[in-house]
């Protein structure tokens, strides 16, 4: 796909094709008149942005486009080199900045760059405050200033430091550094590697770091799924590590391989951490609807609860901010503490597995071994947003005996098994994603979605 994609996740496109200098600086320019029209700027003079990138080539001319479109706009710059993701919303915080701006297309290939925005809570905007920011950049009227409000731009190195010191308030250093854990980690050549080494260093880790140099030249197709893994999985086995441990390029989500070389999969990260957070406080987990009933179980045996809140790492945190929940995320990967950093953490996810394996003396795989397993299967069609919503109705009545939740797209739940159907917030597509203990359930619960589909759609 070559397509320039713009929604509630900010920008992406290719390089030489759909995002060039111009593009950025236009974003740039619409994401400053929008802050100019929609807020007002927290020292009561004027907007102050942070700025990173991840590790991507391509990173440094959108930074440059991207910095002279918000500072001809009369917005003050905080460039933080190349950082996480996460290390960006915490720095939002830090600095008390009115806004975040992050140069990264997250898990995509080295051809895609785009730019990721976060608000003064150091969360992706709202759909709506989204949709603003679109007409803007559709309108294309940048309101550049006149140079008596020109504000340069400055530089923060401190990220990574910061980012390290807030994880490790919140585990046993001690208890960890005392088991003296083997960690391979691959980095993919992404913002984590950093961060990655410091922390697991400070853990008294031994660390064979993967893929550590963060010039964004990826050794292998960055999204770390099974089949990109093949190196880590290899290399955990070699070692006889304890655990091999998977970023994407920009450290917000984490993947898992365990002690023989088995990657457990993404939805494991928050499962994991979640038995460990449950363990020592029981309380509220929050997730998105697509995500692993894991958590339910792990919630259940702990007195806890799960609230279930629309797809979205936006949508997960304000539902944990309203819930005072002591853990959640996604199902890809994502670990949210909101105590350290309001989104998607690895370095979270990391710290928070190894404090596990450290309290209960378990090896990882006995680890998972103890959580109820279960098969997950993804499907997806074309379709506009207005049939979308045709099919959650008809699916609405037919499944109205079983347990449904409508406020993103469909979930059905019934007792062993679930699926949510739902269109997607940047494509025109709908997503089906079905959950059971067997893969032949869930394939049979997906098959009784897509004949209400047929009957809908034709």
């Amino acid at each position: 796909m070559d397509a320039l994609m713009i929604g509630v996740s900010g920008m992406r496109g290719t390089i030489g094709r759909t995002l060039g200098p111009d593009t950025v600086l236009r974003m740039a320019g619409a994401f400053a008149r929008y802050l100019h029209q929609q807020h007002q700027p927290k020292n009561g003079t004027h907007f102050r942005v942070v700025f990173g990138r991840d590790s991507r080539p391509s990173g440094q001319f959108v930074r440059d486009a991207a910095v002279a479109g918000l500072t001809a706009s009369g917005v003050e710059v905080i460039d933080l080199g190349i950082v996480t993701t996460p290390g960006v919303a915490m720095m939002v915080q830090h600095t008390g900045a009115d806004a975040g701006v992050i140069a990264t297309a997250s898990h995509n290939p080295i051809q895609w760059n785009g730019l990721k925005f976060l608000n003064a809570q150091a969360i992706a905007p709202p759909p709506e405050a989204a949709g603003q920011i679109r007409a803007l950049f559709d309108e294309n009227k940048p309101e550049y200033v006149a140079v008596e409000k020109l504000i340069p731009a400055s530089s923060n190195s401190q990220t990574h430091a910061l980012h390290v010191k807030r994880v490790l308030d919140y585990v046993d250093v001690l208890g960890i550094s005392t088991k003296r854990f083997k960690v391979v980690v691959d980095s993919v050549n992404g913002a984590g590697c950093v961060t990655s080494a410091t922390l697991l260093s400070k853990l008294g880790c031994q660390l064979v770091h993967l893929n550590n140099t963060p010039d964004g030249h990826f050794p292998h197709e960055p999204e770390p799924t099974q089949a990109n893994l093949t190196q880590l999985a290899s290399e955990v086995k070699r070692q006889k590590a304890h655990v091999g441990f998977a970023q994407d390029p920009d450290a917000d989500r984490l993947a898992i391989v365990d002690e023989n070389g088995v990657y457990i999969g993404e939805e494991y990260s928050l499962a994991l951490c979640a038995k460990y957070m449950m363990s020592r406080k029981p309380g509220v987990a929050v997730a998105n609807l697509s995500s692993s009933r894991m958590l339910d179980d792990i919630a259940a045996a702990h007195g806890s609860s799960v609230v279930r809140t629309c797809v979205g790492e936006a949508n997960v945190v304000q539902g944990m901010l309203a819930s005072g929940a002591v853990i959640g995320g996604e199902g890809n990967g994502g670990v949210i503490d909101t105590r350290i950093v309001p989104g998607r953490d690895s370095l979270v996810g990391m710290a928070y597995v190894l404090q596990l394996m450290a309290d209960t003396g378990l090896s990882l795989s006995q680890l998972v071994g103890q959580i109820p397993r279960y098969t997950i299967v993804k499907t997806k069609f074309e379709c506009r947003r207005e049939d979308a919503q045709k099919v959650v109705e008809a699916l609405k009545g037919e499944f109205a005996h079983e347990r449904v939740d409508t406020q993103d797209g469909i979930r059905i739940d019934w007792d062993r098994a679930w699926v949510h159907a739902r269109p997607s917030n940047t494509e025109p597509i709908m997503r089906i994603i079905a959950e059971a203990p067997e893969p032949v359930l869930a394939e049979r619960r997906i098959a009784e979605v897509q004949a209400v589909v047929k009957r809908v759609l034709g």
